[in-house]
């Protein structure tokens, strides 16, 4: 197996705006006639990201941080360059991405650990651990639409970090559980590091950043703008957000 987990090469990606929604149907029917302002919300990122190792990602809102980490995990297909990852990839992206709301979280459980790569006999295998994890009780079997997103991020980090992935990409989400919860999963982080994991960490929590991670990068206005220690990239970070 390759050092390298993540590779992106000169990795953009740019949105169209459209004043009307009429104007989307014009450019296609004259698109000599261009109707759209252009958004690059991620401009020429060149990154490595070795195996075995947890890079924080930092910025402010807007900075392009969660669609840089969608084009990692593939939710999202860059408008130039490449990304390359080495091994199974599990993500915790936006609360409420990846879950069906109508279906109960027992459903949903199983769902996305198909959709992860388990068949059901391994999914009946982890079920009990997956629950336990989640900790929501008699919820596991109610629709996940009822649930507070607190219920709701346990059960979808107890089915994303179940599956023992090699890449872990995990965006903000844990902001919203509670303390111990966050020290389980932040345990939980670690035991997947030891195993050789990497781990992708997008938070505005400047100590998470520090104390859990190797390296970190900040972003801004779609551009990277340094790659160094924890503790440097938050100081330069901090200096932008006052500035």
């Amino acid at each position: 197996m390759t050092d390298i987990a993540i590779t992106l090469s000169r990795v953009s990606k740019c949105f169209k705006r459209y004043n009307h929604p009429t104007d989307r149907l014009k450019e296609v029917l004259q698109p000599h006639k261009p109707r759209a302002q252009e958004f690059w919300a991620v401009r020429d990122v060149s990154l490595e990201v070795p195996r075995g190792q947890t890079l924080g990602v930092v910025g402010r809102n807007g900075s392009g941080k969660s669609t840089l980490l969608q084009m990692v995990v593939g939710t999202l297909t860059p408008t130039s360059g490449e990304v390359k990852v080495n091994g199974r990839i599990s993500a915790l992206l936006e609360l409420g991405s990846g879950f069906n709301p109508e279906f109960t979280g027992r459903q949903n459980v199983f769902f996305n650990g198909q959709i992860l790569g388990l068949n059901q006999q391994e999914i009946e295998a982890k079920f009990d651990g997956i629950a336990a994890f989640a900790d929501i009780g008699e919820f596991i079997d109610q629709p996940v639409k009822t649930y507070s997103s607190g219920m709701f991020v346990r059960l979808a980090f107890s089915v994303a970090t179940s599956v023992e992935p090699n890449v872990l990409v995990v965006d903000e989400a844990l902001s919203v559980g509670d303390e111990a919860f966050q020290r389980k999963c932040f345990a939980r982080i670690e035991a997947i590091k030891s195993r050789g994991g990497t781990i992708l960490f997008v938070s505005h929590s400047a100590t998470s950043i520090i104390e859990l991670c190797d390296r970190a990068v900040l972003m801004d206005r779609g551009d990277l703008l340094i790659s160094n220690k924890p503790k440097t990239v938050i100081d330069q970070y901090h200096k932008l957000i006052y500035a």
